[in-house]
């Protein structure tokens, strides 16, 4: 998603979350951001009741200061990323996919009319939301292509779904078919996961988890000089005109 071919195209990430998408996809949202392409951010929670144990041990903590607190980290992190974003407050744990949630995610993707869609594995144990979500995308990714579905804003056309790594990879079933350098954009990446205080225990896990990822973009032909990386499977086959 670093190249030239890619700097105009437009990206949409769905988060169960709402830091779901700094540790996942925060390189990848900076790297195209930086190259002069857009990136949407949509959380579809504030992650208030599961994903905020560092502010629920604060003294005084409700519910309404936890979500408060969640949307300006992860506004914040969204601005270092150089991304817009929006907030469903559909709830977490759980999180329910209700006919209005779908709604509102159909016709921000057909307003938007993203070129490639970053979301979550299909299988996540320990997260049910997050399984949840990736249905949700595939499905309003469907109904967005409908012609007859009634919207201000016509049909979509097909644009490629890529999964983010599950903090549990080895549990998820997930794939790394895409290993994406982010070295230019690491520092960037870095601010925008310290943002996010409530979960400030992760800035280690997911900093070293892009190491390692990084050893495994040179070991599979990558630039030797490559500091972090982030992993993705895709969905949906490639298409091309030659064997790459």
């Amino acid at each position: 998603m670093n190249d030239a071919k890619n700097d105009q195209k437009t990206v949409l990430v769905v988060s169960a979350h709402a830091a779901d998408f700094v540790w996942r996809a925060g390189g990848a949202a900076a790297l195209h951001a930086r190259n002069g392409g857009s990136v949407h951010i949509r959380c579809l929670s504030y992650g208030e009741r599961g994903e905020s144990q560092g502010l629920w041990s604060r003294p005084g903590m409700d519910i309404e200061r936890v979500k408060r607190t969640r949307r300006e980290e992860a506004s914040q992190a969204a601005g270092i990323l150089g991304a817009s974003i929006d907030f469903y407050d559909c709830g977490d744990y759980p999180l329910v996919a209700t006919e209005t949630l779908q709604s509102r995610l159909v016709e921000d993707m057909r307003a938007l009319r993203p070129d490639i869609i970053l979301t979550h594995a299909a299988r996540d144990p320990y997260n049910l939301d997050h399984q949840l979500t990736h249905e949700l995308v595939l499905r309003c990714r469907m109904i967005a292509q409908a012609a007859g579905h009634t919207s201000p804003h016509p049909p979509i056309g097909a644009p490629q779904v890529l999964l983010f790594e599950p903090h549990q990879s080895e549990q998820c079933g997930f794939l790394p078919q895409l290993l994406l350098d982010i070295s230019p954009v690491a520092d960037v990446k870095l601010d925008a996961m310290r943002v996010m205080g409530a979960q400030n225990h992760l800035v280690d896990y997911y900093s070293d988890l892009g190491r390692r990822r990084a050893v495994q973009f040179v070991r599979n032909g990558g630039d030797r000089l490559a500091q972090q990386a982030e992993a993705y499977q895709r969905v949906f086959p490639v298409t091309a005109e030659e064997l790459i």
